[in-house]
């Protein structure tokens, strides 16, 4: 269980971070980059969750923002051996399995896609979640090496799920703005 009592440790004055293992690195280091967009996906889904009140997908979004804490663990997390364990925090495949089902089920409800999607309606916010959502993806692919495969299919599907989410939230109150190609000219 977590337990913090101080907030500030001054350890990072100097422009490092500590990692699962203790071992420090820099704040502006790949892997740091990939946390921090998961961690903004996560605020941008807590910010989602709040401007939908209590729409359905609000369930799914909060055990999302779990799963984004495991995530920022498994990332902080040094090592190519991938399996969790009691002190080891790594995603699992059940994690991105469960997130295809969700999209499935959202899915099953909405009328085939026939244009393009503007982010906006009642979905804007999580429709930016989901752009971070694939930042945080591109950032995890960008670090170097031990990166979980796991983390990275989840991320991947995080963002096909957030998009079927934009949509049964738009579908419920009149339907996607759609892109009407060259409407300006």
């Amino acid at each position: 269980m977590v337990k913090l009592n101080q907030i500030y440790t001054r350890t990072g004055d100097l422009g490092t971070t500590g990692l699962v293992d203790g071992s420090r690195i820099s704040k502006a280091d790949a892997r740091m980059a990939a946390i921090g967009d998961v961690d903004e996906t996560n605020s941008a889904i807590g910010v989602a969750i709040a401007a939908l009140g209590n729409h359905p997908v609000t369930t799914a979004l909060t055990r999302i923002q779990n799963d984004l804490f495991d995530l920022g663990a498994d990332l902080a997390t040094l090592g190519d051996d991938f399996t969790p364990s009691e002190m080891v925090l790594r995603m699992v495949p059940a994690q991105a399995d469960w997130l295809e089902r969700e999209i499935d089920a959202l899915n099953d409800h909405l009328e085939p896609l026939r244009s393009f999607i503007l982010p906006g309606g009642a979905a804007a916010s999580l429709h930016l979640a989901r752009a971070i959502a694939r930042r945080a993806e591109r950032s995890a692919v960008a670090i170097d090496a031990g990166v979980n495969p796991a983390a990275l299919i989840y991320l991947n599907r995080l963002s096909d799920y957030l998009f079927v989410a934009c949509r049964a939230v738009n579908d419920a109150d009149g339907g996607d703005p759609l892109w009407v190609p060259g409407a300006s000219r």
